[in-house]
């Protein structure tokens, strides 16, 4: 009888210990990104990491796996849709479209007028309505807006004006908006995956490719683009992202971490790459990689693009959103 009572405590405090054991066992949360830390999103995550350390004050570990390791931003999303293999990262807008069409309208072409503008919307939180949608329809929470790079058009010749842009044969994000926009420029814009547009241009696929500074450098774009033709189409938004499914497993302190420390990261990441942006080009341009060229007809482009971006909006449901933008001074 005694021999049974010692066997059934022994057995109670190995339950014990194996329970404490799971629960004293530190959380792991891993994370995603396409670039090295000299990137201005690897910087961002960094930050979120270390503020989240901070605000949470417990144990926590985080994994990065840069350098495209896991895939694209893409797979990235799907992988946090799914609550599997990745719970944080950075991933373009035009990346969201298969769960919500609002999605690629965060920084469409010709949204924002300058960066001044561009921060008033993301410190007025327009956005808002289709941060929501996306976390119901995808299931992925958009917890912090970094970017800031300005957009142009690198190319592997001279591109002045419309006149030079007509039938441009361009890689564009998967997005149906940014395809209509530059269709309706004059262009011929394609879809490729962001990793073989390098090749592509190499081949003849394509002549040219849009990015900001920062993608151009760390793609080493400029080497079969080397003309930038200075368009400035767009000023980039890069949400940080957590998945749902890995957000709704935390404990409510680490929750309410990753929040804050979302938000805060993102504003860093603005900081850091719009900041960024001018003085990579200025390098390249001075280590003789590439040249900016004036581009003389943005107006014009603008007013082609207008009606498209318009209608857009109707049609997925973003009108109110964009006239708030538009109204916004």
């Amino acid at each position: 009888m005694i021999r049974r009572q010692v066997l059934a405590w022994a057995a109670a405090a190995m339950t014990a210990g194996i329970a404490a054991s799971a629960t004293a066992q530190t959380i792991t949360l891993h994370g995603a990104v396409q670039f090295n830390d000299d990137h201005a999103f690897n910087k961002s995550l960094l930050r979120f990491e270390e503020l989240v350390k901070k605000y949470y004050g417990k144990p926590v570990n985080f994994v990065l796996h840069r350098n495209s390791e896991l895939g694209l931003e893409k797979d990235y999303f799907a992988y946090m849709n799914q609550g599997k293999g990745v719970d944080y990262g950075i991933v373009s807008p035009a990346h969201m479209s298969t769960f919500s069409k609002a999605a690629p309208f965060i920084d469409a072409p010709f949204l924002f007028r300058d960066l001044d503008h561009w921060n008033k919307v993301l410190d007025a939180d327009l956005l808002k309505p289709i941060a929501d949608e996306i976390a119901q329809k995808a299931d992925v929470m958009l917890i912090g807006y970094a970017g800031g790079g300005t957009r142009n058009i690198f190319v592997n010749k001279p591109v002045r004006n419309l006149a030079e842009m007509k039938n441009l044969k361009v890689r564009v994000q998967g997005a149906p908006i940014w395809s209509r926009t530059f269709a309706a420029i004059g262009m011929s814009p394609t879809v490729i995956a962001y990793n073989e547009v390098y090749n592509a241009i190499q081949n003849g696929v394509i002549s040219a490719g849009e990015n900001e500074a920062a993608g151009v450098e760390s793609m080493k774009f400029y080497e079969v683009g080397p003309n930038l033709s200075m368009t400035e189409h767009a000023i980039t938004i890069r949400p940080i992202c957590f998945s749902g499914k890995t957000f709704r497993g935390l404990p409510a302190d680490l929750q309410a971490a990753i929040l804050r420390a979302g938000k805060e990261a993102g504003a860093y990441g603005r900081q850091v790459e719009s900041s960024e942006d001018t003085a990579k080009l200025v390098a390249l341009e001075r280590a003789g990689k590439l040249k900016r060229i004036t581009f003389t007809d943005r107006a014009q482009m603008k007013k082609l693009v207008d009606p498209v971006m318009e209608a857009y909006a109707k049609e997925i449901g973003a009108d109110k959103i964009f006239a708030a933008i538009n109204n916004t001074k």
